[in-house]
């Protein structure tokens, strides 16, 4: 394991943990964009609603592909970055800090190419 990973059980509860909140708050934000408007939270719930299923499906096929933890993690932390950058800008009228969403948003580009390497390195099992 690369030095400053999570442990293996460590990184898979992280990774279910990422995807129910990030879930909820895709949920949570469509709602509040439908009811209070908002034209950030629209982006927001969209990239948390494509990525949380996206992190448990990497979870559960973590034996055969390879990169799925480390992608998982990639794309869990960038969506909950982008997401909670509109959201903040929304409803507290500043981000977290500067270039929080691009950040997050390159996490989850970085996610989706490290989940696509795996083509190279899956188990035979």
């Amino acid at each position: 394991m690369p030095p400053g990973m999570p442990s293996s059980r460590l990184a898979r509860r992280i990774i279910v943990l990422l995807a129910g909140l990030i879930g909820a708050a895709g949920v949570a934000m469509a709602a509040a964009a439908t009811h209070m408007g908002g034209a950030l939270l629209g982006p927001a719930s969209a990239m948390c609603l494509a990525h949380a299923p996206a992190l448990l499906a990497l979870h559960a096929g973590r034996r055969s592909i390879r990169t799925a933890t480390a992608a998982a993690l990639l794309m869990g932390f960038g969506a909950a970055l982008f997401a909670g950058d509109l959201a903040a800008k929304q409803f507290l009228g500043f981000g977290l800090f500067p270039m929080a969403a691009p950040t997050g948003g390159m996490l989850m580009i970085a996610g989706w190419l490290v989940a696509g390497a795996g083509a190279f390195f899956l188990s035979e099992s």
